[in-house]
């Protein structure tokens, strides 16, 4: 049934790209032969009869480039970009070919223009084709039609993992029938409601037994061993076999799969922030702090005269932060302290009624306005407006060996405020929760975040409970 149904979706891919195809290059002669869309032709009517006789051709070009890239294949769980990418590819090669036997055959009169409004309008129409078809047939899927059956070996985190992403998309048609693991003492049990049906050892059993469509193979780093002999079983007795690489399972920072050629290479952690990224980031750094900076001046300016009228010291306070890539660099902050305020503490948090403040620190701080002169180190270029707050080298030091992953938030600038900060998980609070935000806004990092945590801040960011 499963065999019927495959080849029943790709007979009436095949035929709807071929209708598409036809249509176009007709389309294409009416449109340049017909109206003088972009330019009146100057060589003459070509007969129609000329452009019909070489649609063949054409159609049988396009079945074999089809082929080639394996354009009919089942896409159930691909991103529809890559049938855009193939689709381009296959489209663009094949009236290269077309164009080649046309002129091979001396038939000078066909119209470039003709041949650029067919590769337009057919791939709009092989697109919109493969859109609304797929569009129906996740409502199918989601309704409980054509549906496909999976098992997936290994019971760990990435299995798991696997159950949990085929739960967020029901409109794939994909159910989970059972696992596969390594423990004995696991045969019976349940994951989410989904039974561990036996161990590894067992699979022919199944393969046997059960409608299986999909087999996963998702074993954890000390489970490889296991591999061959499983890939060994499935292999040319099941429609799909897709394996979950052991090694996703140390996966931290905007991992993925890249290529070297053609061969498929996993990153385990990559730069959050490069190419136009970094300048898109920059720049919206300069443009928006130096706005704020104008803006907020009188404001600073205020606040630097009360400084010098209320206390003895100097205005701005210049602290030690650790940065970008573990970079030092001297963080300004206008004073909330009495001069020499940690000669006898040292390096502490700051506490609810620190004594350490003077009055009207005691407010700045409040009020998160004794941050404002960070805007000079976001001019620099030693802070950017949102990012993980900064700490001080004793603390990172301190830090680094109790949190797992802590020292990834310095992989990206650090900002005046973030996502942790509005929040609330700023001063005192729980670091674990803190380190959770901001390694969430690098994995999501984007223009309209920053904006997003901006806005935010003025309602959120400013007014703490955990500000002292």
């Amino acid at each position: 049934m499963l065999k019927k149904h495959a080849q029943f979706f790709k007979s009436l891919f095949i035929i709807l790209d071929l209708f598409v195809l036809s249509l176009a290059w007709i389309f294409s002669y009416v449109l340049r032969f017909y109206t003088d869309l972009i330019k009146p032709p100057t060589l003459g009517m070509v007969p129609f009869m000329t452009y019909l006789t070489f649609l063949l051709p054409l159609l049988m070009i396009w079945g074999l480039i089809a082929g080639r890239f394996k354009l009919y294949r089942p896409r159930r769980m691909e991103h529809f970009f890559r049938e855009y990418v193939d689709v381009s590819k296959s489209l663009t090669l094949t009236l290269f070919i077309m164009i080649a036997i046309i002129y091979l055959f001396g038939r000078f009169e066909f119209s470039r223009l003709a041949f650029f409004y067919f590769w337009v309008f057919s791939f709009l129409g092989l697109m919109s084709e493969r859109f609304f078809t797929r569009k129906a047939l996740k409502v199918l899927r989601s309704r409980g039609y054509n549906r496909r059956f999976v098992l997936i070996a290994g019971t760990g985190s990435l299995g798991q993992k696997v159950l949990e992403k085929i739960g967020l998309y029901p409109e794939l048609g994909i159910e989970v029938v059972g696992f596969l693991t390594h423990h004995l003492e696991e045969v019976g049990k349940k994951i989410k409601n989904i039974p561990v049906v036996g161990r590894y050892e067992d699979l022919d059993k199944f393969l046997s037994n059960m409608q299986i469509d999909i087999f996963f193979i998702a074993l954890s780093i000390h489970e490889y061993d296991c591999f061959e002999t499983l890939f060994q079983k499935v292999q040319g007795r099941l429609p799909e076999i897709k394996v979950v690489p052991g090694s996703y399972e140390f996966l931290s920072l905007r991992g993925g799969i890249d290529e070297l050629g053609d061969l498929p290479i996993i990153s385990l952690q990559t730069s959050p922030l490069y190419g136009w990224d970094r300048v898109f980031k920059r720049a919206f750094d300069l443009i928006v702090g130096s706005l704020i900076l104008v803006i907020l001046s009188p404001i600073m300016v205020t606040i630097g005269i009360l400084i010098k009228l209320t206390s003895k010291g100097p205005i701005l306070y210049k602290q030690e932060r650790l940065g970008f890539d573990g970079l030092l660099f001297q963080m300004l902050k206008f004073r909330t302290m009495h001069v020499g305020a940690e000669m006898e503490t040292g390096p502490i948090w700051a506490k609810e009624n620190d004594p350490r403040r003077t009055k009207l620190g005691a407010f700045l701080r409040k009020t998160s306005l004794d941050e404002l002169p960070q805007l000079f180190n976001v001019l620099k270029g030693e802070m950017s407006l949102v990012g993980p707050r900064p700490e001080r080298p004793n603390f990172v030091e301190e830090f680094r060996n109790k949190i797992p992953l802590y020292m990834l938030r310095h992989k990206i600038k650090a900002g005046m405020t973030g996502w942790a900060q509005v929040n609330g998980w700023r001063g005192n609070t729980s670091l674990q929760k803190r380190i959770e935000h901001d390694l969430y806004y690098i994995q999501n990092w984007s223009i309209g975040f920053d904006l997003r945590i901006l806005s935010m801040t003025l309602w959120r960011g400013f007014f703490s409970k955990s500000a002292y």
